[in-house]
């Protein structure tokens, strides 16, 4: 059974239809890529996913549970939003670290947060404990006290990428993750991603590095103007597209090393 489905999902803003007709689905532990154009629909699907945008038509299944049927749309609570996003965790292209916060802290604060509100006493010695362990795993247990405006652009995105795993979420989302940074420092937080494939963490990766969608993900999905054209293995879609949409978008390509 997929862990992920996506059935029939659309999504317009006023008369502009960003997702139409959007379906797949996602087996536990495999890397899904989603690359094509600017304004194809991309992170719009993500944040369909991830509960930041309702969409108008379709539904959502996680490990075969419905967690989104749009006919129940109007009746989802703020509060029943917040519970479903927990299935996913959600990096975002900019970062979105507290700037008020520690390194360590920016990683814990969901946690203690969502720990205060279930029963029992928080074991807050344990969630640090958890977020050191992330720490040494992005290579940042030295940072732990720094502010982010201390950091690179790499070390940030990486904080994100723990903050992001402290909550234990089922699915990983990346929207662009190395769009913010300078080039020198793409290379440090796909190595992080490539980590977490060979680990089999479920993610689903919005990218425009191409080299890196073909060597890290087992399928991958074209998208333009608002629909999958193309969806096939990494080997079948780099190496033998079908689609003459997809050969175009990749020609534009040289496949340089990520």
């Amino acid at each position: 059974m997929p862990i992920l489905e996506v059935r029939d999902l659309h999504k317009s803003f006023g008369r502009n239809k960003v997702l139409d007709g959007i379906s797949f689905s996602l087996d536990q532990g495999a890397t899904l890529a989603v690359i094509g154009s600017s304004g194809s629909g991309k992170t719009t699907l993500l944040r369909c996913l991830n509960f930041l945008e309702q969409p108008d038509h379709g539904n959502i299944l996680v490990n075969g549970q419905t967690i989104f049927d749009a006919k129940d749309a109007p009746m989802l609570t703020e509060h029943s939003k917040r519970q479903k996003r927990f299935h996913f965790g959600l990096v975002f292209q900019s970062f979105n670290l507290f700037p008020q916060y520690t390194v360590l802290k920016n990683i814990t604060l969901a946690v203690e947060l969502l720990a205060k509100g279930q029963a029992g006493k928080p074991d807050f010695t344990g969630i640090e404990t958890q977020a050191r362990d992330l720490l040494t795993q992005m290579g940042l247990i030295d940072k732990e006290a720094f502010y982010p405006y201390q950091l690179s652009g790499g070390q940030q995105q990486r904080v994100a990428i723990a903050r992001a795993l402290a909550l234990k979420p089922e699915i990983l989302c990346f929207d662009e993750p190395t769009s913010a940074l300078d080039p020198e420092l793409t290379g440090e937080v796909l190595k992080v991603v490539r980590e977490l494939a060979q680990k089999k963490t479920t993610m689903v990766i919005v990218t425009h590095e191409m080299a890196f969608a073909r060597d890290v993900a087992d399928h991958v999905l074209y998208m333009d103007e608002g629909r999958i054209i193309e969806e096939g293995s990494s080997e079948q879609v780099f190496s033998q597209p079908a689609h003459e949409r997809t050969k175009q978008f990749l020609s534009r390509f040289s496949g340089g090393s990520a």
